[in-house]
């Protein structure tokens, strides 16, 4: 496809003085599907996640989701998916029954790609062995396992249900079930976690094989169990040392950090991350799902659903909670607080391929940054210095208006 910029149309957003031109080419798309529920809900978890009732409403759930992606159909019309993300809660509560009429649902009204990348998170334990073959069999091919900890202590403070055990056959089970890709999930700064207990819990994951890690520091969000009742962190001084050994350690085993807190084995990126940190476009669906959609003549929507299931579920209620059309003057820390957090920035020229804008309507805000030793001196990436990944609310700063 070309791309003849000269040629396209221009439209204005929020600033008249700011002309925004046409998008030819719009970016991959995604779609996220969200389950609310969990068995329990974590102390430290400010996810939408509820606890499950004894009896799922699956049916209905799949119903409103198909019916939720139909409102959405007309902004997305002759695209095609790239990738699906399962996320929650807990998507694995669901049946594979249930997960298969919803995925021949959503291919009935959108095209998958050839390659599609699709992902279910799973905690170890709602693991079954026939579940997980099943879910293979439906087309699902990647698993983003939340480990958290292999320390019995460490799960138990952050109100986990599996022990280390479940959580290293789960991965064992993942693989016999056909899963060849998976990621994951484990924090670091546990309630009087020392280095040696944060290395070896990494040791543990890296030997159990997967293709990517999420490895990540916990922290306390408002409106959280941990947030009212804190309890007691490893001291800064530990925070670092476990940061930089633990980042050497994943180094030496193969797995590249490519955003904040992902790392891969070559070629094992998820594709569904990378889409959304370059402000590729995503489809959401379910209660509390946000999305992001890019139109024709430049126009940027971000979306958000019905939080609660139970509205999402009344038929009375609408879906969509809310919507917003991007301004121009919001458009430069919009794109860039999602590239700024992979480590290798993305190239230049994809600013004004996705918002529109050229680079000049933040060149200040990129000098300024620039100077300060944030933001690499680099015409053609826009990229954060290793300062810069380290205090990255301080650089988008440059960008706020």
């Amino acid at each position: 496809m070309t791309r003849e910029s000269s040629a396209s149309p221009l439209i204005f957003g929020g600033d008249a003085q700011s002309p925004r031109a046409a998008l030819p080419v719009l970016p991959p798309l995604a779609l996220y599907i969200h389950i609310p529920w969990c068995v329990r809900k974590c102390p430290y978890c400010d996810f939408n996640s509820h606890t499950a009732s004894p009896v799922l409403p699956e049916e209905e759930y799949v119903d409103a989701l198909l019916a939720d992606l139909d409102q959405d159909l007309h902004a997305v019309y002759g695209r095609e998916l790239s990738s699906i993300f399962f996320g929650g809660g807990t998507p694995s509560l669901f049946s594979a029954a249930a997960l298969g009429r919803l995925l021949k649902g959503v291919e009935q009204r959108i095209p998958f790609a050839s390659d599609i990348e699709i992902t279910l998170e799973a905690n170890p334990g709602t693991f079954e062995q026939e579940k997980f073959v099943a879910y293979r069999a439906l087309g699902i091919n990647r698993l983003s396992i939340g480990i958290q900890s292999f320390q019995q202590e460490k799960l138990e403070a952050l109100g986990r249900i599996h022990n280390g055990d479940e959580a290293v056959r789960a991965a064992g089970m993942a693989r016999l079930a056909g899963f060849d890709n998976f990621n994951l999930d484990l924090m670091h700064g546990l309630p009087d976690q020392s280095l040696d207990d944060a290395l070896s819990d990494l040791r543990q994951a890296i030997a159990l094989k997967p293709t990517h890690l999420s490895w990540y520091q916990l922290t306390l969000e408002p409106n959280t169990v941990f947030w009212n009742q804190p309890p007691t962190l490893p001291e800064d001084d530990t925070l670092w040392d476990i940061q930089e050994a633990g980042q050497a350690l994943l180094a030496e085993h193969g797995y590249a950090q490519y955003e904040v807190s992902a790392y891969a084995l070559p070629g094992r990126p998820a594709r569904h991350n990378l889409n959304y940190w370059s402000f590729g476009d995503f489809i959401g669906i379910g209660a509390g799902a946000h999305g992001k959609l890019s139109h024709p003549d430049g126009r940027i929507i971000r979306t958000w659903k019905t939080r609660l299931p139970k509205d999402y579920l009344n038929p009375a209620k609408s879906f969509k909670a809310g919507e917003k059309t991007l301004t121009n003057e919001e458009m430069p820390f919009e794109f860039l607080m999602n590239a700024l957090r992979l480590t290798a920035g993305v190239e230049s020229r994809l600013y004004p391929e996705r918002t529109g804008l050229s680079l000049e309507s933040f060149a200040e805000g990129r000098r300024e940054a620039e100077q300060s030793g944030l933001l690499q001196v680099e015409p053609s990436r826009l990229a954060a210095t290793e300062r810069g990944q380290l205090f990255l609310n301080d650089l988008l700063q440059n960008f706020l208006t």
